[in-house]
């Protein structure tokens, strides 16, 4: 990678690797129950981009962490199509791209409040667009829409996927704020918009 920072490469190298893992186990599921819905593996993994992306965003800036996202995006999208059924790899592309750079905007518009609140907030509103068009996008017309006597539904995968990545945008809080010493913020002269 030529031309970019080891930190950089870093992270687009992060992205990817949970972008590709996340769209293969995302089609196993771990648990269906009446308070956490489904919840499928990729629930537990999917939340680490959020993680990257808010780490990119505080060391590098908006531009830069976008360039991330769209490293894991077309990175992620073509080790999909080896890893996951077609509609996987197009859905998450499509949900992922939202997702992400919502995070990058409210994560940049947050950056000087209290340090947990760009981290916070930009991860819950990327989880929540992120989710809704992933599991429309892949699982309507696989799954019913509304639960029914056996089996997943979107609704179900919907609401366990979401209480598990808003449960992970708290968890991470502690790591962020453990690294904030480690990656240091942009300065404001080498920002890109």
């Amino acid at each position: 990678m030529t031309g970019i920072s080891r930190g950089m490469a870093m992270a687009v190298v992060a992205m990817v690797g949970v972008v590709a893992l996340s769209n293969y186990v995302v089609q196993f599921e771990i648990v269906t129950t009446a308070v956490l819905g489904t919840v499928t593996w990729g629930a537990l993994t999917y939340p680490a981009t959020f993680f990257v992306t808010d780490l990119a965003n505080r060391a590098f800036g908006p531009w830069r962490a976008r360039q991330v996202v769209y490293a894991g995006f077309a990175a992620g999208v073509a080790a999909s199509l080896l890893l996951a059924p077609w509609r996987i790899a197009v859905a998450s592309g499509m949900a992922f791209l939202v997702g992400q750079l919502l995070d990058i905007i409210v994560f940049d518009r947050l950056r000087r409040a209290p340090w947990w609140q760009a981290p916070f907030a930009g991860s819950a509103l990327g989880s929540i667009v992120d989710t809704v068009l992933f599991f429309g996008i892949a699982f309507v017309g696989v799954f019913p829409l509304l639960p029914a006597a056996a089996g997943p539904s979107v609704l179900s995968l919907i609401q366990g996927d979401l209480i598990v990545k808003l449960s992970f945008a708290l968890v991470f809080l502690a790591p962020f704020r453990a690294l904030m010493g480690v990656v240091v913020p942009m300065k404001p002269a080498a920002a890109k918009s």
